[in-house]
């Protein structure tokens, strides 16, 4: 599985973005306690978690700067 492209990010509408942010996160808390209770049996999703959630993160700052810019 690759990573994924941060131009999907840039895609999503500042609704979905935060909604998808969410989900992410409540993802690597599932991945997060499956590790804890040893069940975990794919530990490469959290690279892939952790980077989606960066890209997603780093989409919603720079919106927030061009807002800021735009005022």
């Amino acid at each position: 599985m690759a990573l994924p492209k941060v131009e999907d990010a840039r895609k999503l509408s500042d609704e979905e973005l935060a909604e998808e942010i969410l989900a992410v996160k409540r993802e690597l808390f599932q991945l997060r306690l499956e590790q804890a209770t040893r069940r975990l049996e794919k530990p490469h999703l959290f690279k892939h978690t952790k980077h989606r959630l960066s890209q997603l993160l780093t989409v919603e700052r720079e919106r927030e700067i061009a807002a800021e810019k735009g005022e």
